[in-house]
């Protein structure tokens, strides 16, 4: 006899695809904005491309850090949600807020203060180094905007409410990309700024949206409301600080890594370097998949230990695994297939062209092994087991990207040996998570809550 009721893997898929969905769309606005960036300036030039390239990796480093309170916040919340403890869940995002918020100020004053030195660390060329500054200077502007969407995002997704942040991020997104084209060539009665325009025009757009979203969350319109309260909660707060700490050095020791990469590409030419920037913006639209399930996971697994349900958490991260997998596989297939169309339509440079075909061969290899470090991260994270992602990290960028790239360098290999350590990073990355997973010491963490 058949039932109607749902078997619990039937409602573990489910639930997954319901919050994996959105934070997938939110994951490809986010890229898209990127990418339109890039499709922007390719008509000013190569030395734009890598420009505007270099300014959004500053930009990701930035949001790095202030990704560490976002993952601390995720889980807590999310905990809090699922032992049904509303008023704590509104208390965490408070201090979340002010947290980020806090240290985006900080990190806004020194970027601002020197972006010059900054935008040096990449070994460009001089004429491409002070168009990166200037990039860098009005994108830093902005970055307070930028922590509040974040974190309110972040808070309704611990909750469960994913669709309310992809609404305010598809507005953004569009407001984003129409004032960033309108000042970079200077549409209508809009000056012309260039690269320039591109962030102060899309930091501006943003920025309106983010203020609606947190208007409308000061005004009650969301589940979880704004608690107006001078008062922060200190206990909450060391909480995120220690639970956060390992992801914010987590994604210092990939940005700066990253620096040292972009460093090392830069010795191979301007080309090079513009088609990783290019092609990273086209492989991005696959990738971001994994970052969907992977936050998906972490709510899950943060609601149902919350709720006293470690069976359901694990049936989750195998659901969400299951399903990331399939979708980067069919979607790097797909990337692989159309490599040369796509770098065409975005930029008619022949050996910029080459280049980009070569990197997204590469990286396409790799993303079946993303979607391991994707989702089962989320898992760990969304226990708030943050270690053992960073010693992922450290050991698959540093030991499995950075040095071997160095190495390839010293001895005069040529560029294609760089992009193939990318393999080498996600696997690295891959089997260490895989090992903590399946030991299921993440199941039996705890930390208070109340």
């Amino acid at each position: 006899m058949s039932s109607t009721s749902p078997t619990p893997a039937g409602s573990a898929s489910r639930r997954v695809w319901q919050l994996a969905w959105p934070n997938i769309i939110s994951n490809l606005l986010f890229t898209t904005v990127g990418f339109l960036h890039i499709k922007i300036v390719a008509e000013l030039g190569t030395s734009e491309v890598a420009a505007v390239t270099t300014g959004h990796r500053v930009f990701f480093l930035v949001q790095a850090i202030l990704m560490g309170v976002s993952v601390a916040a995720t889980a807590m919340i999310a905990r809090a949600w699922g032992a049904q403890q509303v008023r704590q869940a509104e208390m965490i995002t408070w201090t979340s807020i002010t947290l980020a918020l806090t240290l985006a100020a900080i990190i806004s004053a020194c970027v601002v203060a020197a972006p010059r030195a900054i935008a040096s660390l990449f070994g460009l060329d001089e004429e491409t180094t002070d168009m990166a500054a200037r990039f860098i200077f009005w994108l830093s502007l902005f970055n307070v905007f930028s922590a509040l969407s974040m974190m309110l995002g972040t808070a309704l997704r611990a909750i469960g409410d994913v669709i309310t942040p992809l609404w305010f991020l598809l507005a953004s997104s569009i407001i984003n990309v129409l004032f960033a084209w309108l000042l970079a060539y200077g549409i209508g009665p809009f000056p012309a700024f260039g690269i320039e325009g591109v962030a102060l025009g899309g930091s501006l757009g943003a920025s309106f949206i983010t203020m609606l979203f947190a208007l409308r969350w000061w005004q009650g319109k969301f589940k979880l409301k704004a608690l107006k309260a001078l008062a922060v909660d200190w206990p909450g707060m060391r909480q995120l600080i220690k639970i956060g700490t390992p992801s914010v050095v987590e994604q210092g020791i990939i940005q700066l890594a990253f620096l040292g990469f972009f460093a090392i590409l830069a010795q191979y030419g301007t080309e090079a370097y513009a088609a990783y920037g290019i092609g990273i913006s086209l492989v991005a639209f696959s990738i971001v998949i994994g970052f969907g399930f992977g936050i998906a996971t972490a709510t899950l697994v943060g609601q149902q230990l919350g709720a006293g349900e470690p069976d359901l958490a694990v049936l989750a991260v195998s659901r969400s695994l299951r399903m990331a997998l399939a979708a980067m596989i069919t979607l790097s297939v797909l990337l692989a297939w159309y490599a040369r169309p796509l770098a065409q339509f975005m930029i008619d440079d022949p050996v910029v062209v080459d280049l980009t075909v070569a990197f997204i061969y590469f990286i396409a290899a790799a993303q079946p092994l993303m979607a391991f470090e994707h989702t089962l991260g989320g898992a760990l994270r969304g226990a708030g087991d943050t270690r053992s992602p960073l010693i992922a990290t450290f050991c698959g960028i540093i030991l499995g990207r950075l040095i071997p790239a160095l190495v390839f360098l010293w001895l005069g290999l040529s560029i294609y040996w760089i992009f193939a350590v990318m393999i080498m990073d996600y696997a690295v990355k891959a089997v260490l998570l895989i090992y903590r997973y399946r030991q299921r010491k993440w199941l039996d963490i705890s930390f208070d809550i109340d």
